[in-house]
Protein backbone atom coordinates (compact mmCIF):
# COMPACT_ATOMS: atom_id res chain seq x y z
CA UNK A 1 0.00 0.00 0.00
CA UNK A 2 1.34 3.44 -0.99
CA UNK A 3 1.60 5.85 1.95
CA UNK A 4 1.38 9.64 1.69
CA UNK A 5 1.29 12.62 4.00
CA UNK A 6 -1.66 14.08 2.09
CA UNK A 7 -4.11 12.60 -0.41
CA UNK A 8 -6.51 14.96 -2.18
CA UNK A 9 -9.68 13.46 -3.62
CA UNK A 10 -10.55 15.57 -6.68
CA UNK A 11 -8.39 17.86 -8.83
CA UNK A 12 -10.56 20.91 -9.43
CA UNK A 13 -9.43 24.43 -8.48
CA UNK A 14 -9.74 23.37 -4.85
CA UNK A 15 -8.02 20.02 -5.18
CA UNK A 16 -5.07 20.73 -7.45
CA UNK A 17 -4.21 24.01 -5.69
CA UNK A 18 -4.35 22.17 -2.34
CA UNK A 19 -2.02 19.47 -3.65
CA UNK A 20 0.51 22.02 -4.94
CA UNK A 21 0.56 23.96 -1.67
CA UNK A 22 0.94 20.72 0.30
CA UNK A 23 3.92 19.73 -1.84
CA UNK A 24 5.47 23.19 -1.43
CA UNK A 25 5.23 22.66 2.33
CA UNK A 26 7.25 19.45 2.05
CA UNK A 27 4.37 16.99 2.33
CA UNK A 28 4.39 13.84 0.19
CA UNK A 29 1.21 14.35 -1.83
CA UNK A 30 -1.09 12.49 -4.22
CA UNK A 31 -4.22 13.65 -6.01
CA UNK A 32 -6.98 11.31 -7.19
CA UNK A 33 -9.04 12.24 -10.28
CA UNK A 34 -11.66 10.19 -12.12
CA UNK A 35 -11.85 12.44 -15.20
CA UNK A 36 -9.57 15.31 -16.27
CA UNK A 37 -7.16 17.32 -14.15
CA UNK A 38 -8.61 20.73 -13.36
CA UNK A 39 -12.10 19.44 -12.61
CA UNK A 40 -15.25 21.21 -13.73
CA UNK A 41 -13.76 24.71 -13.52
CA UNK A 42 -10.98 24.17 -16.04
CA UNK A 43 -12.74 21.63 -18.25
CA UNK A 44 -16.46 22.43 -18.10
CA UNK A 45 -16.95 25.65 -16.16
CA UNK A 46 -15.03 28.85 -15.47
CA UNK A 47 -12.46 28.64 -18.26
CA UNK A 48 -14.29 27.24 -21.33
CA UNK A 49 -17.35 29.42 -20.67
CA UNK A 50 -15.15 32.51 -20.68
CA UNK A 51 -13.76 31.41 -24.05
CA UNK A 52 -17.32 31.10 -25.40
CA UNK A 53 -18.21 34.51 -24.00
CA UNK A 54 -15.14 36.09 -25.60
CA UNK A 55 -16.20 34.76 -29.00
CA UNK A 56 -19.66 36.25 -28.44
CA UNK A 57 -18.09 39.55 -27.45
CA UNK A 58 -15.94 39.68 -30.60
CA UNK A 59 -19.02 38.85 -32.70
CA UNK A 60 -20.87 41.73 -31.01
CA UNK A 61 -17.99 44.08 -31.87
CA UNK A 62 -18.22 43.04 -35.51
CA UNK A 63 -21.97 43.66 -35.53
CA UNK A 64 -21.39 47.17 -34.20
CA UNK A 65 -18.20 48.00 -36.11
CA UNK A 66 -19.82 51.09 -37.64
CA UNK A 67 -20.18 52.53 -34.10
CA UNK A 68 -16.39 52.80 -34.11
CA UNK A 69 -16.11 54.31 -37.59
CA UNK A 70 -15.19 50.97 -39.17
CA UNK A 71 -16.72 49.11 -42.09
CA UNK A 72 -16.82 45.32 -42.02
CA UNK A 73 -18.61 44.16 -45.15
CA UNK A 74 -18.82 40.42 -44.63
CA UNK A 75 -18.64 38.41 -41.43
CA UNK A 76 -20.45 35.48 -39.88
CA UNK A 77 -20.18 33.07 -37.01
CA UNK A 78 -19.08 29.44 -37.16
CA UNK A 79 -20.76 27.84 -34.15
CA UNK A 80 -18.67 24.66 -34.35
CA UNK A 81 -15.45 26.68 -34.51
CA UNK A 82 -16.53 28.75 -31.48
CA UNK A 83 -17.20 25.56 -29.48
CA UNK A 84 -13.91 24.00 -30.66
CA UNK A 85 -11.94 27.08 -29.59
CA UNK A 86 -13.50 26.83 -26.14
CA UNK A 87 -12.53 23.15 -25.88
CA UNK A 88 -8.97 23.89 -27.03
CA UNK A 89 -8.61 26.57 -24.36
CA UNK A 90 -9.86 24.12 -21.71
CA UNK A 91 -7.51 21.38 -22.96
CA UNK A 92 -4.57 23.75 -22.80
CA UNK A 93 -5.36 24.71 -19.22
CA UNK A 94 -5.75 21.05 -18.20
CA UNK A 95 -2.33 20.27 -19.71
CA UNK A 96 -0.98 23.18 -17.68
CA UNK A 97 -2.21 21.48 -14.50
CA UNK A 98 -0.54 18.23 -15.61
CA UNK A 99 2.72 20.16 -15.90
CA UNK A 100 2.25 21.66 -12.43
CA UNK A 101 1.69 18.19 -10.96
CA UNK A 102 5.00 16.96 -12.41
CA UNK A 103 6.84 20.15 -11.45
CA UNK A 104 5.71 19.78 -7.84
CA UNK A 105 6.34 16.01 -7.74
CA UNK A 106 2.70 15.18 -6.99
CA UNK A 107 1.50 11.66 -7.79
CA UNK A 108 -1.63 11.71 -9.96
CA UNK A 109 -3.79 8.62 -9.41
CA UNK A 110 -6.40 8.17 -12.13
CA UNK A 111 -9.64 6.47 -11.15
CA UNK A 112 -12.65 6.64 -8.83
CA UNK A 113 -11.69 7.18 -5.21
CA UNK A 114 -13.73 5.85 -2.29
CA UNK A 115 -12.95 6.81 1.30
CA UNK A 116 -12.24 4.01 3.76
CA UNK A 117 -11.88 4.02 7.58
CA UNK A 118 -8.34 4.22 8.93
CA UNK A 119 -7.25 7.10 6.64
CA UNK A 120 -7.38 5.09 3.45
CA UNK A 121 -8.76 5.61 -0.05
CA UNK A 122 -9.67 2.82 -2.45
CA UNK A 123 -9.11 3.68 -6.13
CA UNK A 124 -10.70 1.04 -8.35
CA UNK A 125 -9.50 -1.79 -6.10
CA UNK A 126 -6.10 -0.39 -5.04
CA UNK A 127 -5.75 1.07 -1.56
CA UNK A 128 -3.72 4.16 -0.65
CA UNK A 129 -3.22 5.62 2.81
CA UNK A 130 -2.31 9.06 4.15
CA UNK A 131 -2.08 10.91 7.43
CA UNK A 132 -4.45 13.50 6.00
CA UNK A 133 -7.18 12.95 3.38
CA UNK A 134 -8.80 16.04 1.85
CA UNK A 135 -12.16 15.72 0.06
CA UNK A 136 -12.47 18.12 -2.89
CA UNK A 137 -15.01 16.37 -5.12
CA UNK A 138 -16.92 19.51 -6.14
CA UNK A 139 -20.42 19.67 -7.56
CA UNK A 140 -22.52 19.19 -10.67
CA UNK A 141 -25.64 20.69 -12.27
CA UNK A 142 -28.66 20.29 -9.99
CA UNK A 143 -31.77 18.64 -11.40
CA UNK A 144 -35.30 19.64 -10.43
CA UNK A 145 -37.99 16.91 -10.22
CA UNK A 146 -40.18 18.80 -12.70
CA UNK A 147 -37.21 19.47 -15.01
CA UNK A 148 -35.30 16.18 -15.49
CA UNK A 149 -32.30 16.51 -17.82
CA UNK A 150 -32.23 14.13 -20.79
CA UNK A 151 -29.09 15.64 -22.33
CA UNK A 152 -30.89 16.43 -25.58
CA UNK A 153 -33.92 18.66 -25.07
CA UNK A 154 -33.45 19.46 -21.40
CA UNK A 155 -29.75 20.08 -20.77
CA UNK A 156 -27.31 21.25 -18.09
CA UNK A 157 -24.39 23.66 -18.38
CA UNK A 158 -21.99 20.94 -19.50
CA UNK A 159 -24.00 20.06 -22.58
CA UNK A 160 -24.74 23.75 -23.23
CA UNK A 161 -21.10 24.44 -24.06
CA UNK A 162 -20.65 21.55 -26.50
CA UNK A 163 -23.87 21.51 -28.55
CA UNK A 164 -23.43 20.12 -32.06
CA UNK A 165 -26.04 22.53 -33.40
CA UNK A 166 -26.99 26.02 -32.27
CA UNK A 167 -30.64 26.16 -31.10
CA UNK A 168 -32.94 28.69 -32.74
CA UNK A 169 -34.97 29.12 -29.54
CA UNK A 170 -33.71 28.46 -26.01
CA UNK A 171 -35.41 28.66 -22.61
CA UNK A 172 -33.02 29.14 -19.69
CA UNK A 173 -34.41 28.27 -16.26
CA UNK A 174 -32.55 30.13 -13.51
CA UNK A 175 -30.81 33.50 -13.63
CA UNK A 176 -27.77 33.01 -11.46
CA UNK A 177 -24.28 33.33 -12.93
CA UNK A 178 -24.57 30.23 -15.14
CA UNK A 179 -27.99 31.17 -16.48
CA UNK A 180 -27.22 34.78 -17.41
CA UNK A 181 -23.81 33.94 -18.90
CA UNK A 182 -25.36 31.41 -21.27
CA UNK A 183 -28.25 33.83 -21.97
CA UNK A 184 -25.74 36.43 -23.17
CA UNK A 185 -23.71 33.91 -25.18
CA UNK A 186 -26.60 32.33 -27.08
CA UNK A 187 -28.41 35.64 -27.63
CA UNK A 188 -25.23 37.14 -29.10
CA UNK A 189 -24.89 34.12 -31.39
CA UNK A 190 -28.43 34.76 -32.69
CA UNK A 191 -30.54 32.37 -30.61
CA UNK A 192 -33.96 33.58 -29.40
CA UNK A 193 -33.45 33.41 -25.60
CA UNK A 194 -36.00 33.49 -22.77
CA UNK A 195 -34.81 33.57 -19.14
CA UNK A 196 -37.22 32.22 -16.53
CA UNK A 197 -36.56 33.15 -12.89
CA UNK A 198 -38.63 31.93 -9.92
CA UNK A 199 -37.70 34.89 -7.72
CA UNK A 200 -38.87 38.51 -8.29
CA UNK A 201 -35.61 39.60 -9.98
CA UNK A 202 -32.76 38.15 -12.01
CA UNK A 203 -29.32 37.62 -10.42
CA UNK A 204 -31.21 37.62 -7.11
CA UNK A 205 -28.13 37.47 -4.86
CA UNK A 206 -26.89 40.82 -6.20
CA UNK A 207 -27.80 44.32 -5.09
CA UNK A 208 -31.24 45.26 -6.37
CA UNK A 209 -29.89 48.12 -8.51
CA UNK A 210 -27.58 45.65 -10.29
CA UNK A 211 -30.50 43.30 -10.99
CA UNK A 212 -32.53 46.15 -12.49
CA UNK A 213 -29.65 47.27 -14.71
CA UNK A 214 -28.96 43.76 -16.02
CA UNK A 215 -32.65 43.25 -16.82
CA UNK A 216 -32.68 46.54 -18.76
CA UNK A 217 -29.52 45.56 -20.63
CA UNK A 218 -30.83 42.08 -21.43
CA UNK A 219 -34.17 43.35 -22.70
CA UNK A 220 -32.38 45.97 -24.81
CA UNK A 221 -30.35 43.19 -26.46
CA UNK A 222 -33.47 41.15 -27.15
CA UNK A 223 -33.43 38.63 -24.29
CA UNK A 224 -36.89 37.96 -22.85
CA UNK A 225 -36.88 38.04 -19.04
CA UNK A 226 -39.67 36.43 -17.00
CA UNK A 227 -39.41 36.91 -13.22
CA UNK A 228 -41.68 35.53 -10.45
CA UNK A 229 -42.23 32.66 -12.87
CA UNK A 230 -42.03 28.90 -12.31
CA UNK A 231 -41.59 26.11 -14.85
CA UNK A 232 -44.12 23.51 -13.70
CA UNK A 233 -43.61 20.89 -16.40
CA UNK A 234 -41.78 20.22 -19.66
CA UNK A 235 -43.13 18.22 -22.61
CA UNK A 236 -40.36 16.77 -24.79
CA UNK A 237 -42.53 14.37 -26.81
CA UNK A 238 -42.70 16.59 -29.90
CA UNK A 239 -40.01 17.96 -32.17
CA UNK A 240 -38.99 20.64 -29.69
CA UNK A 241 -39.89 21.44 -26.10
CA UNK A 242 -43.08 22.81 -24.58
CA UNK A 243 -42.53 24.31 -21.14
CA UNK A 244 -45.55 25.11 -19.00
CA UNK A 245 -44.87 28.15 -16.85
CA UNK A 246 -46.84 29.61 -13.97
CA UNK A 247 -46.89 33.39 -13.57
CA UNK A 248 -48.94 35.79 -11.49
CA UNK A 249 -51.30 36.03 -14.46
CA UNK A 250 -51.77 32.27 -14.71
CA UNK A 251 -50.38 29.41 -16.81
CA UNK A 252 -48.72 29.74 -20.19
CA UNK A 253 -46.84 27.45 -22.58
CA UNK A 254 -43.46 28.43 -24.03
CA UNK A 255 -42.06 26.61 -27.04
CA UNK A 256 -38.37 26.21 -27.85
CA UNK A 257 -35.80 23.83 -29.31
CA UNK A 258 -34.46 23.04 -25.87
CA UNK A 259 -34.39 24.05 -22.20
CA UNK A 260 -31.21 24.79 -20.27
CA UNK A 261 -31.59 24.06 -16.57
CA UNK A 262 -29.39 26.48 -14.60
CA UNK A 263 -30.96 26.15 -11.17
CA UNK A 264 -27.84 25.67 -9.09
CA UNK A 265 -25.56 22.82 -8.17
CA UNK A 266 -25.63 19.45 -6.40
CA UNK A 267 -22.56 18.37 -4.41
CA UNK A 268 -20.67 15.21 -5.36
CA UNK A 269 -20.83 13.52 -1.97
CA UNK A 270 -22.69 10.33 -2.88
CA UNK A 271 -20.84 7.02 -3.22
CA UNK A 272 -17.49 8.32 -2.00
CA UNK A 273 -17.56 6.46 1.32
CA UNK A 274 -18.67 9.20 3.72
CA UNK A 275 -21.08 6.82 5.48
CA UNK A 276 -18.43 4.10 5.85
CA UNK A 277 -16.05 6.54 7.51
CA UNK A 278 -18.78 8.21 9.59
CA UNK A 279 -18.30 11.74 8.23
CA UNK A 280 -21.24 13.98 9.12
CA UNK A 281 -23.19 15.85 6.44
CA UNK A 282 -26.09 18.28 6.58
CA UNK A 283 -28.28 19.50 3.69
CA UNK A 284 -26.00 18.14 0.98
CA UNK A 285 -22.82 19.55 2.56
CA UNK A 286 -19.95 18.07 4.57
CA UNK A 287 -19.70 19.80 7.94
CA UNK A 288 -16.23 21.17 8.79
CA UNK A 289 -14.63 23.53 11.30
CA UNK A 290 -12.76 26.76 10.49
CA UNK A 291 -9.77 24.72 9.28
CA UNK A 292 -11.84 22.27 7.19
CA UNK A 293 -11.52 19.29 9.53
CA UNK A 294 -14.53 16.96 9.47
CA UNK A 295 -15.80 15.20 12.60
CA UNK A 296 -13.43 12.28 11.88
CA UNK A 297 -9.73 13.00 12.60
CA UNK A 298 -7.52 12.90 9.51
CA UNK A 299 -10.36 13.66 7.08
CA UNK A 300 -10.95 17.15 5.71
CA UNK A 301 -13.22 18.76 3.11
CA UNK A 302 -12.95 21.94 1.01
CA UNK A 303 -14.75 23.69 -1.82
CA UNK A 304 -18.26 23.12 -3.10
CA UNK A 305 -18.87 20.11 -0.82
CA UNK A 306 -18.70 22.38 2.27
CA UNK A 307 -21.19 25.07 3.38
CA UNK A 308 -19.21 28.08 2.04
CA UNK A 309 -19.80 29.87 -1.30
CA UNK A 310 -19.44 27.49 -4.28
CA UNK A 311 -16.76 29.51 -6.09
CA UNK A 312 -13.43 28.39 -7.56
CA UNK A 313 -11.39 31.04 -5.77
CA UNK A 314 -13.00 30.11 -2.45
CA UNK A 315 -12.13 26.43 -2.92
CA UNK A 316 -8.50 27.34 -3.68
CA UNK A 317 -8.24 29.58 -0.60
CA UNK A 318 -9.81 26.92 1.62
CA UNK A 319 -7.42 24.23 0.37
CA UNK A 320 -4.36 26.41 0.94
CA UNK A 321 -5.48 27.29 4.47
CA UNK A 322 -6.28 23.63 5.20
CA UNK A 323 -2.82 22.29 4.32
CA UNK A 324 -1.02 25.22 5.93
CA UNK A 325 -2.82 24.32 9.16
CA UNK A 326 -1.85 20.66 8.67
CA UNK A 327 1.78 21.75 8.20
CA UNK A 328 1.70 23.61 11.50
CA UNK A 329 1.66 27.15 10.16
CA UNK A 330 -0.22 29.94 11.91
CA UNK A 331 -3.38 30.57 9.88
CA UNK A 332 -6.51 32.62 10.37
CA UNK A 333 -10.01 31.55 9.39
CA UNK A 334 -11.32 32.88 6.06
CA UNK A 335 -13.58 35.93 6.27
CA UNK A 336 -16.58 34.78 4.25
CA UNK A 337 -18.01 38.29 4.40
CA UNK A 338 -15.25 39.49 2.07
CA UNK A 339 -15.55 37.04 -0.82
CA UNK A 340 -15.89 38.64 -4.29
CA UNK A 341 -18.48 37.29 -6.69
CA UNK A 342 -18.17 37.72 -10.47
CA UNK A 343 -20.56 37.07 -13.36
CA UNK A 344 -19.21 37.27 -16.90
CA UNK A 345 -22.21 38.10 -19.06
CA UNK A 346 -22.24 41.48 -20.81
CA UNK A 347 -22.43 43.78 -18.92
CA UNK A 348 -20.28 42.01 -16.32
CA UNK A 349 -21.22 41.94 -12.64
CA UNK A 350 -18.88 42.01 -9.66
CA UNK A 351 -19.65 42.47 -5.98
CA UNK A 352 -18.35 42.06 -2.46
CA UNK A 353 -19.79 42.63 0.99
CA UNK A 354 -23.26 43.79 1.99
CA UNK A 355 -25.93 44.97 -0.41
CA UNK A 356 -27.77 48.17 0.44
CA UNK A 357 -30.80 46.16 1.60
CA UNK A 358 -28.67 43.90 3.82
CA UNK A 359 -26.96 46.88 5.44
CA UNK A 360 -30.33 48.51 6.17
CA UNK A 361 -31.72 45.24 7.54
CA UNK A 362 -28.84 45.20 10.02
CA UNK A 363 -29.89 48.66 11.18
CA UNK A 364 -26.64 50.31 10.09
CA UNK A 365 -26.63 54.03 9.34
CA UNK A 366 -25.07 54.07 5.87
CA UNK A 367 -23.71 56.34 3.18
CA UNK A 368 -24.37 55.16 -0.39
CA UNK A 369 -22.58 56.43 -3.48
CA UNK A 370 -23.13 55.60 -7.12
CA UNK A 371 -21.23 56.59 -10.25
CA UNK A 372 -22.63 55.73 -13.70
CA UNK A 373 -20.28 54.66 -16.48
CA UNK A 374 -22.21 57.04 -18.74
CA UNK A 375 -20.18 59.78 -17.01
CA UNK A 376 -16.86 57.94 -17.48
CA UNK A 377 -14.53 59.17 -20.21
CA UNK A 378 -12.94 55.71 -20.62
CA UNK A 379 -16.36 54.02 -20.90
CA UNK A 380 -17.52 56.58 -23.48
CA UNK A 381 -14.34 56.14 -25.53
CA UNK A 382 -14.75 52.37 -25.39
CA UNK A 383 -18.39 52.49 -26.40
CA UNK A 384 -19.60 50.72 -23.25
CA UNK A 385 -21.50 53.20 -21.14
CA UNK A 386 -23.94 50.79 -19.49
CA UNK A 387 -23.72 50.22 -15.77
CA UNK A 388 -22.28 51.80 -12.64
CA UNK A 389 -20.23 51.38 -9.49
CA UNK A 390 -22.12 51.48 -6.19
CA UNK A 391 -20.46 51.71 -2.77
CA UNK A 392 -21.85 51.41 0.74
CA UNK A 393 -20.13 52.78 3.85
CA UNK A 394 -20.88 52.84 7.55
CA UNK A 395 -21.79 56.51 8.14
CA UNK A 396 -20.27 56.59 11.65
CA UNK A 397 -16.92 54.85 11.18
CA UNK A 398 -16.37 55.02 7.41
CA UNK A 399 -16.10 51.21 7.13
CA UNK A 400 -16.46 49.96 3.54
CA UNK A 401 -19.46 47.66 3.88
CA UNK A 402 -20.08 46.72 0.25
CA UNK A 403 -19.25 47.40 -3.38
CA UNK A 404 -21.40 46.45 -6.36
CA UNK A 405 -20.48 46.94 -10.01
CA UNK A 406 -22.07 46.26 -13.37
CA UNK A 407 -20.37 47.18 -16.63
CA UNK A 408 -17.52 46.32 -18.96
CA UNK A 409 -14.45 44.91 -17.21
CA UNK A 410 -15.79 45.21 -13.66
CA UNK A 411 -14.68 41.66 -12.77
CA UNK A 412 -11.13 42.98 -13.04
CA UNK A 413 -11.95 46.00 -10.85
CA UNK A 414 -13.60 44.41 -7.80
CA UNK A 415 -10.28 43.38 -6.21
CA UNK A 416 -9.73 47.02 -5.18
CA UNK A 417 -12.76 46.81 -2.92
CA UNK A 418 -11.83 43.34 -1.60
CA UNK A 419 -8.31 44.50 -0.71
CA UNK A 420 -9.59 47.79 0.70
CA UNK A 421 -12.03 45.96 2.98
CA UNK A 422 -9.33 43.47 4.04
CA UNK A 423 -7.10 46.39 5.08
CA UNK A 424 -10.05 48.10 6.84
CA UNK A 425 -9.80 51.08 4.50
CA UNK A 426 -12.19 53.95 5.19
CA UNK A 427 -14.20 55.88 2.63
CA UNK A 428 -12.05 58.95 3.18
CA UNK A 429 -8.87 56.95 2.41
CA UNK A 430 -10.32 55.64 -0.86
CA UNK A 431 -11.44 59.13 -1.78
CA UNK A 432 -7.95 60.53 -1.20
CA UNK A 433 -6.22 57.72 -3.13
CA UNK A 434 -5.42 59.12 -6.59
CA UNK A 435 -6.84 56.93 -9.35
CA UNK A 436 -5.47 57.11 -12.92
CA UNK A 437 -7.43 58.89 -15.64
CA UNK A 438 -8.95 57.86 -17.94
CA UNK A 439 -9.76 54.40 -16.56
CA UNK A 440 -12.84 52.43 -15.68
CA UNK A 441 -11.44 51.99 -12.16
CA UNK A 442 -11.63 55.70 -11.34
CA UNK A 443 -15.40 55.14 -11.16
CA UNK A 444 -14.73 53.54 -7.75
CA UNK A 445 -13.21 56.78 -6.43
CA UNK A 446 -16.06 58.78 -8.00
CA UNK A 447 -18.69 56.55 -6.38
CA UNK A 448 -17.01 57.04 -3.00
CA UNK A 449 -16.96 60.79 -3.63
CA UNK A 450 -20.68 60.62 -4.33
CA UNK A 451 -21.26 58.86 -0.99
CA UNK A 452 -19.48 61.71 0.80
CA UNK A 453 -21.03 64.55 -1.19
CA UNK A 454 -17.81 65.40 -3.06
CA UNK A 455 -18.42 63.92 -6.49
CA UNK A 456 -17.08 66.03 -9.35
CA UNK A 457 -18.25 64.46 -12.61
CA UNK A 458 -22.01 63.96 -12.09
Amino acid sequence: MSKYDVIVLGSGPGGYVTAIRASQLGLKTAVIEKESLGGVCLNWGCIPTKALLKSAQVFEYLKHADDYGLTVKEFDKDFDAVVNRSRNVADGMSKGVQFLMKKNKIDVISGYGTLKPGKKVDVDGTEYSADHIIIATGARSRELPNLPQDGEKVIGYRKAMTLEKQPKKLIIVGSGAIGVEFAYFYNSMGTDVTVVEYLPRIVPVEDEDVSKQLERSFKKSGIKVLTSTEVTSVDTSGEGVKATIKTKKGEEVLEADMVLSAVGIKTNIENIGLEDVGIVTDRDKILVNDFYQTNIPGYYAIGDVTPGPALAHVASAEGILCVEKIAGQHVEAIDYGNIPGCTYCTPEIASVGLTEAQAKDKGIDIKVGKFPFSASGKASAGGHKEGFVKVIFDAKYGEWLGCHMIGTGVTDMIAEAVLGRKLETTGHEVLKTIHPHPTMSEAVMEAVADAYGEVIHI
